[in-house]
Formats: structure tokens, sequence, C-alpha cells
């Protein structure tokens, strides 16, 4: 266990510097261009999209909370918590797939429905990690901290620096954060997938887009929630 922790350390260095490195080019032209296209778009039309993700994620939380089973066992060594986890991702993985492909086929009516559906297969998984982790997401505070997981793995480079510093100071942020910002919330997670996502529309090619893309997107979230599980449960470097 002693070797696997200090693996384990290894990983979190290089993953933490990943996170907080500058975006290449691409990236931040892209963040411009979207963020210029964000100030054109009407007030109003940010107020629905922010109320309408709000309720569908409060929704899906719920949901997700109800469906996992609470497995909360303390006797599992860090090594063993990340092994189930990587089977968990695999499985919720195939399901983003196949969800993928499916809606991608469909075109745009199909294509539509595919941000809800993923958005729960997200939800659903989140939950999932907290109780392979030890974490009760019956508690107000433990469900927050899945959305910080969820904002860090898709957000741009200035909101992953800040809510990386949420997430390795959780234990003190937790009593100051009264819950999210639900405008940013929304506007990074759009921002994020947007442009992956719109080729998923394209006749002909959406069903790879929709299957690449999604496993992918899974890809990155595990990869997100297994780090900063580990941040939780070994005294931070």
């Amino acid at each position: 266990m002693v070797d696997y922790t200090k693996e384990v350390e290894q990983e979190l260095y290089f993953w933490k510097q990943k996170m907080t490195k500058r975006s290449g080019l691409i990236g931040r032209t892209s963040k411009t261009v979207q963020t210029k296209i964000n100030g054109l778009i009407p007030e109003k039309f940010h107020q629905v999209m922010t109320e309408s993700i709000k309720n569908m994620v409060k929704a899906t939380l719920v949901g997700s909370n109800i469906t996992t089973k609470k497995r909360l066992s303390l006797e599992l060594s860090l090594y063993e918590r990340d092994e189930q986890l990587k089977e968990k991702l695999s499985t919720f993985r195939k399901t983003a797939v196949i969800e993928g492909a499916g809606t991608g086929a469909g075109g745009i009516l199909l294509g539509l429905v595919d941000f809800p559906l993923l958005l729960s297969i997200k939800m659903k998984f989140l939950f999932e990690a907290a109780a392979i982790y030890g974490f009760d997401t019956n508690d107000y505070e433990e469900r927050l901290f899945l959305l910080h997981i969820f904002l860090l793995a898709f957000s741009s480079e200035e909101k992953r620096k800040n809510t990386l510093f949420i997430i390795e100071n959780w234990e003190q942020q937790k009593h100051v954060i009264a819950d999210m910002d639900w405008r940013d919330f929304q506007q990074e997670y759009r921002d994020y997938i947007d442009l992956v996502k719109m080729f998923q529309l394209i006749p002909g090619i959406g069903a790879v887009v929709g299957a690449f893309a999604n496993y992918n997107l899974l890809d990155q979230l595990g990869e997100t929630v297994m780090n900063s599980y580990r941040l939780r449960l070994l005294k931070p470097i």
C-alpha cells in the first residue's frame, strides 16, 4: 500500500499540472469566440438556460441519489477503490458510447435528446463513484462536491484553477459555499461540449462522432473523479 500511495501521489502531481496548465492556442481562441457569442445572446436566454439546466441537474441528482446503492465500505484500500472505479467507468463508458451512437445516428431531433441523456449518465456515475470512495451522498455537502467535480472536468482554464483549489481545500471551502453558481455551471459546460457535440448533428457522421465524443467525455470525468477523491483521502501534496 505504501508503494501504491507513492504512485498515486506522483500521478496526482502530474494531474494537477495538467489541470492548471495554460490552454493551447485552439482552446484559447475557441473560448474567446464563445465568450463573444455569449455576450451577444440576450440576457433572457441566459436566464432561461440557467434555470433549465439547474432544474435538470437537480432532478438528476435526486434520481441518482435514490437509485444508487450506498455500499459505503470503510474497509477497502485506496487501490481497491481505484480498481472498482475503473470497472464502474468501463460500464458507464459503454453505456455512453451506445447512447451517443444512437442519438448521433438520429440526426438533429435525437441529437437534442443527447444532452439530458448524457448528463444523467454522468451524474449517475458520479454518485456510484462517491459510494466507492466511502462518501454518503445523502449529505448535501457531498452532492455539492460532486457538482464541483463535474465543473472541474468540463470547464475552461480559469474556472478549472479556481475549482481545483476548492476541491483541494474542500473541508474548509464547504463551509462557505452555500450553492453552485448555476450561471457559471451551465455556461462552462455548454462552452466545453458545444463544439464537439455540434458535429454529432451532421447526417452520416453523427453516430461515429457521438460515440467517440461520449467515450472521451466519460474518460475525462472518470480521471477527474478518481483524482478528486484521491485528494480527499490522501494528504495533499
